[in-house]
């Protein structure tokens, strides 16, 4: 691999400099090799990065273990995946405090044209098997990924129903690649690789330490489409999921569960409280994600020689290299606000410029 690659890594390993400081700097020096080029001078102007952060880029302390880890991934077939990447989930991209680094070995599409996360308890009941494997089954028409976090219970359930309705399937892991936890599940995650994989944030030799889920959690809610909640009690990391899934505008849908069963609770909250949409069959994410909006639409014939507007063209040049474009990069591509972005998106639609697709992506005819 690279010498960039490598200098990724190293980023990523500075001690006390957080995702969101990480990619400060990137931004500042104009990549991560140039973060280690830099001056302490330069470095100290940059708001966040303080003292001890800066003293271990500028001794590089770092690059021995960033070797190590390069040397890790290589042998064993992992794709490190630096946040900038084209390969690295685009959906997770646009989310503020999303990791600098992914290390995944798979063979899936992490930027799948639907993406599902499916979530729960880990004492899943004989109904919370039955609803997940039913949900999965109806949705292998719509060929959809469907992430989870290779947990016992639901996780396990999602993941082995996808396998077994023939749909790509990926794990978000708690932990370094150089094991699988639980080790029950050793064996679903190499059928897994096969058609899916397994990713995580964490370097090799990261073990499975309780504060790491929490953070595995963001990762399931920022690559999704759509997230089902299929069995949870009030409290539990399925419900953390799913108040991540609402903070990065996903939409998000829970099993009904029979009143006063311990882990049907979180659910039937969820939906009471408005945080999600009832979900009794793949019928309601298909309607509420518009999957079931006809897909071979015709364009309506564009006015000859149509002009766009100033703002119409703002939108227009984000799609300058690309044929669709999900809704977050135009709104970082342009100086639109929201709402006026929303206004221009439903003229263009409405005239046949663009088209509008599920997860909140849009395609140019």
């Amino acid at each position: 691999m690279t010498t960039q690659k490598l200098y990724e890594i190293a980023l990523t390993l500075v001690p006390g400099i957080g995702d969101v400081n990480g990619k400060k700097l990137v931004a500042y020096c104009g990549g991560a090799e140039a973060v280690f080029c830099e001056n302490k001078k330069a470095l100290s102007k940059i708001y966040g990065i303080g003292d001890y952060t800066i003293k271990s880029i500028v001794t590089q302390d770092v690059m021995a273990q960033a070797e190590a880890e390069l040397d890790f991934v290589e042998k064993n077939g992992i794709k490190p995946l630096f946040y900038l990447d084209p390969e690295y989930p685009k959906r997770l991209q646009h989310c503020h405090d999303s990791p600098m680094m992914l290390y995944y070995k798979g063979n899936a599409d992490l930027n799948a044209m639907k993406t599902v996360g499916v979530v729960g308890t880990r004492n899943i009941t004989d109904y919370g098997r039955w609803a997940t494997e039913k949900i999965i089954e109806e949705l292998s028409s719509d060929n959809v990924l469907i992430i989870s976090g290779l947990a016992y219970g639901v996780d396990a359930a999602a993941h082995s129903a996808a396998l077994k309705y023939n749909l790509a399937t990926v794990g978000v892991l708690g932990h370094g690649l150089q094991t699988i936890y639980p080790a029950e599940n050793r064996k679903l995650s190499l059928k897994m690789l096969e058609k899916g994989g397994v990713l995580t944030e964490f370097v090799s030799g990261t073990k499975p330490e309780k504060e790491n889920f929490p953070m595995r959690n963001r990762i399931v809610a920022g690559m999704i489409d759509c997230l089902i909640v299929a069995e949870s009690a009030l409290k539990g990391g399925a419900m953390i999921t799913a108040e991540i899934a609402n903070s990065y505008d996903r939409e998000v849908f829970a099993i009904p569960g029979k009143i006063g069963d311990k882990y049907s609770e979180g659910c039937n909250q969820l939906i009471r409280t408005n945080k999600a949409n009832l979900l009794t069959d793949a019928t309601d994410i298909r309607y509420v994600m518009r999957w079931d909006v006809e897909t071979k639409v015709v364009a309506k014939q564009m006015r000859l020689f149509r002009d766009f507007s100033e703002e119409e063209q703002k939108v227009m040049d984000v799609f300058a290299n690309n044929s669709i474009i999900h809704l977050d990069d135009i709104i970082v591509g342009t100086d639109l606000t929201p709402s006026k972005i929303a206004s221009v998106l439903l003229s263009l639609e409405f005239d046949g410029v663009l088209k509008a697709l599920p997860g909140k992506r849009y395609q140019k005819l």
